[in-house]
């Protein structure tokens, strides 16, 4: 079997690392309210995670951990309950309305329906930047001058 990925100690650091990138990222989407960040910023860096996993390890490794059925569906689910949480506004007025309680300031839940809308955003981004990632990786073999090319003969 041909190994795949980047050397051994690449491969070690990157195991090591990704665990604490993840946790950084779902912190920036938790508290995105409150701090600067939140549901794009956090997605950002969850999906960094697991590109470094495709980069140190190769992309068999990264589609184990997140098979690209998962993150799209994933991603489905983002979408869609962004769309919910939006159209949820409508019962109170407006769209986007802000239709849950807001609690204590500087809490978690303090800013009502802002925190949902940071976690659909943020599984929405972070799925999305993988498959965009995977998508490239996969069709590398062909430079734009390549695919240019061929399109004006």
């Amino acid at each position: 079997m041909k190994p795949t990925g980047m050397t051994v100690i690449v491969k070690t650091i990157t195991d090591f690392v990704v665990g604490f990138i993840v946790l950084f990222g779902a912190y920036i989407v938790l508290y995105g309210h409150i701090t600067p960040g939140g549901g794009f910023s956090g997605g950002v860096v969850i999906a960094c995670a697991f590109i470094l996993v495709m980069l140190g390890h190769g992309r068999d490794v990264a589609f184990e951990r997140l098979g690209e059925r998962t993150a799209s569906i994933l991603d489905s689910t983002g979408a869609l309950a962004f769309l919910v949480i939006a159209w949820l506004g409508v019962w109170g007025g407006y769209f986007f309305m802000n239709v849950l309680v807001k609690g204590t300031p500087f809490r978690l839940l303090s800013s009502g329906s802002i925190l949902a809308n940071n976690l659909a955003i943020g599984l929405k981004v972070s799925t999305s930047l993988f498959l965009v990632f995977s998508a490239l990786a996969v069709f590398r073999k062909r430079s734009f001058r390549a695919l240019l090319e061929d399109d004006l003969t």
